[in-house]
């Protein structure tokens, strides 16, 4: 009989990561191993602020109002799913998926994912190589705003932040797509949780 010609069996290729672009965090599981949706809080945001972006980390203000989350910022609320509004110029009942900067409409809600179990992704912005002792450091964001047409949030995981010390997010494993998850490549996805949240801060605003 003839041997077959060939491995019987494919290599696996090493893939870089898909892209470099920054997403914010996208919620993607509970802690304790569930997928459920636990629902989206409502917060309210005052009327004329800064625009806060499709999953934009969403902060809790001195003032009593949800604001966008930039970097350094404290009291982390979650990430932005949308905001409902009465438009001040249509007077119609609006949803968008992100808040438009000096929006002047007096109801505006924010919709966030505000569970402090909450698990989210957000990709590096290494430009080189990560690893898998950065698992457990802690980060913050690098914040980008978020454009046309689906104005998602342009904020990536600041790896020049890394360390131990008290910052947004935690870093708790790498993302289980493989499209994202090569720490060989830049742009790794990396699972994190939020870190200064203001539902487990036992100091006020």
């Amino acid at each position: 009989m003839e041997a077959r010609k060939g491995s019987s069996h494919k290599e696996k290729k090493t893939m870089a990561n898909s892209s470099s672009t920054g997403f914010g965090c996208k919620p993607i599981k509970m802690y304790g191993n569930g997928y459920e949706n636990m629902g989206l809080g409502e917060y309210p945001v005052a009327a004329s602020s800064s625009a806060i972006y499709f999953q934009d980390l969403v902060c809790q203000a001195a003032s009593g109002y949800a604001v966008v989350g930039i970097a350094g910022t404290e009291d982390i609320i979650g990430s932005l799913n949308g905001v409902f509004y009465t438009d001040a110029t249509t007077s119609k009942p609006t949803f968008q998926n992100y808040l438009q900067g000096s929006n002047t409409a007096t109801d505006i809600v924010a919709l966030v994912n505000d569970s402090p179990l909450q698990q989210y992704e957000a990709r590096s912005n290494n430009t080189g190589a990560s690893a898998q002792l950065d698992v457990g450091n802690t980060a913050d964001i690098s914040y980008s705003a978020g454009s046309s047409p689906n104005y998602v949030s342009g904020a990536t995981l600041d790896d020049a932040t890394l360390g131990t010390s008290a910052q947004q997010l935690k870093i708790i494993g790498v993302s289980r797509d493989p499209e994202n998850n090569d720490l060989t490549s830049a742009n790794v996805v990396w699972r994190v949780v939020i870190n200064q949240s203001f539902f487990l801060d036992s100091d006020g605003v």
